[in-house]
């Protein structure tokens, strides 16, 4: 089985990126399991800065060929708070408290503008070739409370919509379809086969 080399050690975007990989006959491979140790600093002011930033750093550091994404959540009321920091909103990769804190920012805030979006940038960097940056989104609405126990991160206040559920309440399947990371792997896909031997 071919393997790609993700650049996170997100337990949750590893799972995300095995579920759309897989199919494609790919073997996902995190950090965990080829630099245990190495730490990527996110420094960029765009998605797309720490996408680049990291699939380049440890493309380098394994002279192999690496995706890294940048994600986070975008809401139009907190003019695109918490974005790049989607992360880190109330402290270092807090879950809990990083939906605690949303929520609060939003407390007066009205239904029709509680408007959102999850935004994802994949970099595919390695030895040889240009680093690649493909760009996918996925539209919502921030909820006043927390429901569904599938996903990770704002997955449990942010309402899709169209399937009339919150993105905790998906299957990874239904998740895979509609959200902001498999929209950009798709993208990405047609360009696979060409970089990945």
């Amino acid at each position: 089985m071919k393997q790609v080399v993700i650049a996170t050690k997100n337990k949750g975007k590893a799972k995300d990126f095995e579920a759309l990989f897989g199919p494609l006959g790919y073997e996902v491979v995190t950090m965990f399991d080829v630099a245990p140790e190495m730490e990527i600093e996110e420094t960029g002011t765009t998605f797309e800065e720490n996408a680049i930033l990291k699939a380049e750093a440890l493309a380098k550091e394994l002279n192999t060929i690496v995706i890294a994404d940048d994600s986070g959540l975008a809401v139009d009321a907190l003019n695109g708070e918490p974005g790049v920091y989607s992360a880190r909103y109330a402290g270092d990769h807090d879950d809990e408290a990083n939906m605690v804190k949303l929520l609060e920012n939003l407390k007066n805030v009205e239904d029709e503008k509680r408007t959102a979006r999850f935004c994802c940038c994949i970099a595919i960097a390695g030895p040889g070739f240009e680093t690649t940056t493909v760009f996918g989104t996925c539209e919502g609405v921030i909820a006043h409370e927390k429901r569904g126990t599938n996903g990770f991160g704002y997955d449990p206040v942010f309402f899709v919509p169209s399937l009339n559920r919150m993105m905790a309440e998906l299957t990874a399947d239904e998740k895979g379809a509609i959200s902001h990371r498999g929209n950009a792997i798709r993208k990405l896909k047609e360009q696979l086969p060409s970089l990945i031997k």
